[in-house]
């Protein structure tokens, strides 16, 4: 008679493993925290290629001292250079997670939104679809709602989304006055955190450093803006915009364009081993990489980008974290930029284009567990 007992619990056990195998629903993502860093207009050619040949000069890229750059930068093969450039995206993400857009590789990325310019293509990005009336720079507040919003509504997330960011323009994109979330901008001080000596000095050094009329500030200060808030209040949604690279191709410095993605590269790094030093971050924190637009081709095209530069509607994406299957450099790939924002979410274990419709669906296969 004991024996029945254990023959039901026998028969209760499998017919709940059973259930379990043909439940449809996803496993329970490991993520509890995304960072999405944007590094504004780095051209596909140069993440994958490493220091283009062409604009190692004073004539066609600026270049003050060539045989230092050439020195620090450049190698024998396109493997060897873009490890020289970007040795923690390389060595870590691309290792560990996934890159998507070499089109050498037949990994094709796709701005979408057809002006090939910063404000459309960071909306592009954060909200998931494209706005045909956003077709410039200007400081209009959006009228649309990014992920970053969507999320900032959930239960867990209030009060656990923010932006640090060089270019002044953001709080507009991101429109911290609705959706309420904190966006650090330009030469704006760090409010909300312990105004500690560290702070004040960060907040000093913004006031003092820009000339009359500058909008965008050094990555090093965004970064720090970061980090520091990072520390302090641990978000689950931390946005962060690097602009030097872009800043830097208009300018025609191809010297100072590189040795702004090596920096950005460090920022990474640092960042990355921050988070997994931290118990609430660590093992469970997805990281983004992607770029707002490309640029046109050296030698003549690369300082600009445009609807009428032709390779400026190319960008990349790379991510890295515990629900994401170790692939490496991706090949034979399509995706769009209207597909990051329901990434970021499915990261997150939220169906982000099921509930906007107009966003495009997460990148295939960037995450294993999901809506």
């Amino acid at each position: 008679m004991r024996s029945l007992p254990l023959a039901a619990a026998l028969l209760v056990a499998v017919a709940v493993a059973a259930t379990a195998a043909d439940d449809p629903r996803p496993a329970k993502p490991k993520t509890e925290n995304v960072i999405l860093v944007m590094l504004d207009g780095l051209r596909w050619q140069d993440l994958f290629t490493g220091a283009d040949e062409a604009l190692l000069d004073k004539t066609r890229g600026g270049v003050a001292d060539a045989a230092a750059v050439k020195k620090r930068f450049w190698r024998d093969t396109p493997e060897e250079r873009r490890s020289a450039l970007m040795p923690f995206f390389w060595g870590t993400i691309a290792k560990e997670g996934q890159v998507h857009g070499n089109k050498l590789k037949k990994s094709v990325g796709r701005v979408t939104n057809a002006t090939n310019v910063s404000y459309p293509g960071y909306s592009e990005v954060l909200c998931g679809f494209v706005d045909p009336l956003i077709l410039g720079n200007a400081k209009i507040s959006n009228r649309n709602e990014t992920v970053l919003e969507w999320l900032h509504k959930k239960p867990g997330f209030e009060g656990k989304v923010a932006a640090f960011t060089s270019w002044e323009v953001f709080p507009y994109i991101i429109n911290d006055k609705r959706s309420g979330i904190p966006v650090n901008g330009g030469y704006a001080p760090l409010r909300g955190v312990p105004d500690s000596p560290e702070v004040q000095l960060l907040n000093r050094l913004t006031a003092e450093t820009p000339l009359d009329g500058e909008e965008t500030r050094y990555d090093a200060f965004t970064f720090r803006a970061a980090m520091l808030y990072l520390k302090a209040k641990t978000p689950r949604v931390t946005f962060i915009s690097f602009d030097e690279t872009d800043a830097q191709g208009h300018a025609g410095r191809y010297d100072r364009l590189l040795h702004g993605a090596h920096k950005n590269d460090a920022f990474l790094k640092e960042l990355w081993e921050t988070v997994q030093s931290l118990p609430e971050y660590k093992g469970k924190t997805t990281l983004i990489v992607t770029t707002d637009h490309g640029r046109g081709d050296a030698p003549v095209e690369w300082k600009g980008h445009g609807a009428k530069t032709a390779g400026a509607e190319f960008f990349w994406f790379a991510i890295l974290g515990p629900d994401t299957p170790a692939l490496g450099e991706m090949k034979d790939t399509e995706f769009t930029q209207t597909q990051v924002a329901a990434t970021l979410a499915a990261a997150l274990g939220h169906d982000y284009s099921a509930a906007v419709p107009r966003a495009g669906k997460p990148i295939a296969g960037a995450v294993k567990a999901g809506p």
